[in-house]
């Protein structure tokens, strides 16, 4: 039994389609790729946006401006005069 010309026209067409429908499955696919790629970027660069206001915040949290304050009136520490500070020399090498 052999294949008459028809049957090869319809054989490669089939093969034509399934081949095509290859290629537009992995079009789609690269493109829902692309689509989520875009998504991480903009929520990566929201997560560095709140990671720089962060650490801002740390960083003024840290200050002396807030810290001094906050140990007068929580602990009841004030910052000594300069009559009050000692400063010890560690021992000289011989």
């Amino acid at each position: 039994m052999s294949l008459q010309g028809r049957h090869w026209v319809a054989l490669w067409l089939a093969g034509f389609l399934a081949v095509a429908g290859a290629v537009v499955a992995r079009q789609d696919a690269a493109l829902a790729a692309a689509r989520e790629l875009r998504a991480l970027e903009a929520a990566r660069a929201a997560l560095e946006v709140s990671k720089a206001t962060a650490a801002g915040e740390i960083r003024r949290a840290r200050s002396r401006a807030v810290l001094v304050p906050l140990a007068e009136r929580r602990l009841g520490l004030r910052l000594p005069r300069d009559s009050e500070i000692v400063i010890l020399q560690g021992p000289r090498p011989r």
